[in-house]
């Protein structure tokens, strides 16, 4: 009975658990505003492009 109680007040995988709810969270993020984050990296990139050129 003690060993029960025991197991069930460790609280040593709550931290792993949090930590994949985060990822799983940003995953879901990422994919929901890909075309969004898409636009932004390809108009930041062109921008680079056209000053290196410059340079």
């Amino acid at each position: 009975m003690m060993s029960l109680r025991n197991f069930m007040r460790e609280e040593d995988g709550m931290g792993t658990v949090e930590i994949v709810l985060i990822i799983v969270v940003l995953i879901a993020l990422v994919a929901l505003f890909k075309n969004g984050i898409t636009g932004i990296i390809n108009t930041i990139m062109n921008k680079i492009k056209t000053n290196a050129n410059a340079i």
